[in-house]
């Protein structure tokens, strides 16, 4: 196998879950010294498509129909191709495999009826569940296949907040806050009363300016950043969304608090929550109003270092970085 494609969109409403995910991969492939190029629509994110150029990937149209597929990996002289979308045909995938291309399809539960040689759900808890790879095909499941960024996999886990200084908070909800989390959540940190230093990161320049601190409190918005990684290991409490970077968090040992605001994120968020691995606040829409369970929440772990220190580290020894490896090797054996 020389050559492999991958498959994949972001967007302001897609998210760039799918991308980060992918580039891990794409990052593993080529220090196995495979050509790839992505296929696919970035939907005018400039930092999307910058996470590409930053790694010297070539971005090319993504087809979005089974024989323009096909088409596109015999014109590329693909040999495999990774395909992570919600959007794109099912049919997409057995039209590869038919035509002679190994494909890796990675799903969050749902297969959505496409046909690959292996499936890929990295979600906690997914080796439970009762998805089964058809006959001749190979599933891979559970956080044993996380795949994490080199981004995140160089950074070292850090210590305890320092005694007598505010605990350091970072939010963040996807490359684009589709969902508009970041001025209900910060809002409910606020309301807690309880000193903090927060990094906001949400591309809405004024989302936060309604917003207005308590004594001892001090946020400071920035926008998407390639340092995410490195804020979320300096971090004593991490806010967000339950997405796929909640595996990031746990590598990292982070105490988490998070949130669900979209369908897909439910089972993944009831999995999290219920071992014990993070704390949960609810569903979005819940979260905000008068003092409630989320609030109690947020200042139970604000006050409580030794809350924090427990939280975060459940998660180590759970994800240990080396997912994107046992991936690459399915992908590239016999």
């Amino acid at each position: 196998m020389r050559r492999v494609g991958i498959r994949c969109d972001a967007g302001v409403s897609r998210g760039v879950g799918h991308l980060m995910r992918c580039l891990a991969l794409a990052e593993e492939l080529r220090e196995r010294r495979l050509e790839v190029v992505v296929l696919g629509d970035m939907g005018g994110l400039e930092w999307a498509a910058e996470q590409l150029a930053r790694r010297g990937l070539r971005l090319l149209p993504g087809p979005g129909d089974a024989a323009a597929m096909v088409r596109a990996a015999r014109r590329l002289a693909l040999d495999a191709v990774v395909v992570d979308s919600y959007d794109l045909d099912p049919r997409c995938s057995g039209a590869l495999r038919r035509a002679g291309v190994r494909v890796l399809a990675v799903v969050d539960d749902d297969d959505r009826g496409q046909d690959a040689d292996i499936y890929l759900d990295q979600n906690l808890g997914a080796e439970r569940g009762p998805g089964r790879a058809p006959a001749g095909s190979v599933r891979l499941a559970g956080v044993r296949y996380a795949l994490l960024r080199d981004d995140v996999r160089r950074l070292r886990r850090r210590g305890p907040t320092e005694p007598g200084r505010p605990p350091r908070v970072l939010c963040f909800f996807g490359g684009t806050d589709a969902a508009g989390a970041a001025p209900v959540v910060v809002g409910e940190l606020i309301a807690t009363g309880v000193p903090f230093l927060a990094t906001v990161v949400t591309p809405r320049e004024r989302a936060l300016d309604h917003l207005q601190p308590a004594g001892g409190q001090t946020i400071r918005r920035i926008p998407p950043t390639d340092d995410l990684p490195r804020l979320i290991a300096a971090a004593d409490l991490v806010v967000t969304a339950a997405g796929s970077s909640m595996w990031d968090l746990l590598y990292l040992g982070k105490a988490a608090a998070l949130v669900w605001v979209a369908a897909n994120q439910r089972p993944g968020y009831e999995e999290v929550v219920s071992r014990g691995l993070a704390a949960g606040l609810g569903h979005l829409d819940a979260v905000a109003g008068t003092a409630g369970p989320a609030r109690t929440c947020l200042r139970d772990l604000l006050t409580s270092a030794r809350a924090r220190e427990e939280l975060g580290a459940r998660g180590p020894a759970l994800v240990d970085g080396e997912g994107r490896a046992r991936v690459a090797d399915a992908l590239l054996s016999p």
